[in-house]
């Protein structure tokens, strides 16, 4: 338990609500700032207050004061910042939690310095479910001010989750890596599904994901999750239909493609986490001429067709005599059982 502490939390939706469910948990006094009523947060003992009251926010905590902001990367920040900063006071930390661009954070970290307000870029992961259990936290910003909040993040944080990353800014660019390492962990993950989906055997994805989720290499959190999600139990009870259900298509905020940007600006290789972005693009459709552009090229040099051709797709399927790799290709074109299915019994 944090006794006599007090955390300002502007932005009480899914991440800074559970971060301030949280917080109350552990003894820590809650005042928050949100357009909307939080009559479930208010229940449990804290104060909130509707949009851009940030006098009402700075007169109910005690200096150094220490405001966590959960709200969407871009200008919103900045108006923000510069409302606060008209009420605050030096010495007080203002942390920016959300994934706002590094290069934004040292400019923001340097306005605010200007009036001796702390500023620390913080990086947080773990989304909802772990803000409201102990999230991970990479804090960028001058040590000063890191020593004011350190205590309340510590709490925040689950045991070994807490880092202080260095300057202004670092604490954003480390979080912009993780999440170019989550992207290519997930694409991995995600073409490991579609391989076990489309090989011969007849496998519960779910079991076998559960089983990678118990001392195998590769066992993660992702792993777990998709373990769970396929058997959408959990947290995903409630909004999560079955895997073949699921649109097609990735929606994102687009941070990983500033570190795609960045990579470029160094000339530091990062062949994976590129390719999961734009694995990411190709799940939205929105090529109107990529492919059209190759069938007329093949047509070109070998008059292959335009569009679906039956002839073109028997030979692709019936070409290797051993029979096609894809289990619902190959069952579509031969109506007897897969090899060694019979003989398993």
């Amino acid at each position: 338990m944090v006794r006599d502490s007090e955390l300002g939390i502007v932005g009480l939706g899914r991440m800074g609500g559970n971060l301030a469910a949280q917080a109350i948990d552990r003894g820590i006094a809650v005042v928050g700032v949100d357009p909307e009523p939080k009559p479930d947060l208010e229940a449990q003992g804290a104060t909130v207050y509707g949009a851009g009251a940030y006098q009402s926010l700075r007169d109910d905590l005690d200096p150094p004061r220490v405001v966590y902001i959960s709200l969407p990367a871009g200008p919103l920040i900045d108006s923000e910042l510069e409302s606060m900063a008209s009420v605050f006071e030096a010495g007080d930390v203002l942390i920016d939690g959300g994934n706002s661009f590094w290069r934004d954070s040292i400019d923001r970290e340097r306005r605010l310095w200007e009036d001796d307000i702390y500023f620390l870029d913080c990086g947080s992961s773990g989304g909802p479910f772990r803000a409201r259990e102990g999230a991970c936290f990479m804090v960028g910003g001058r040590k000063d001010g890191y020593a004011i909040a350190e205590p309340l993040l510590d709490a925040l944080s689950v045991e070994g989750g807490l880092v202080h990353t260095g300057p202004p800014g670092s604490g954003h660019f480390t979080k912009l890596v993780h999440n170019g390492i989550e992207f290519g962990m997930l694409q991995s993950i995600a073409e490991g599904v579609e391989l076990l989906a489309a090989g011969q055997f007849d496998l519960d994805l779910q079991a076998v994901f559960e089983n990678w989720s118990n001392g195998s290499v590769i066992e993660s959190w992702l792993v777990e999750l998709m373990a769970t999600g396929l058997a959408q139990t959990d947290q995903f009870a409630d909004d999560t239909p079955p895997l073949e259900e699921i649109p097609n298509y990735i929606e994102d905020t687009g941070e990983v493609n500033w570190l795609i940007e960045e990579a470029f600006k160094g000339e530091v290789p990062a062949p994976v986490i590129t390719q999961s972005v734009i694995e990411l693009f190709k799940s939205r459709g929105h090529q109107q001429y990529t492919y059209r552009a190759i069938a007329l090229m093949r047509h070109g040099f070998g008059g292959h067709p335009f569009g679906q051709d039956e002839s073109t797709a028997s030979e692709r399927q019936h070409g290797r005599v051993s029979g096609s790799s894809r289990r619902e290709l190959y069952e579509t074109d031969h109506k007897e059982p897969l090899s060694g299915d019979d003989s398993a019994e």
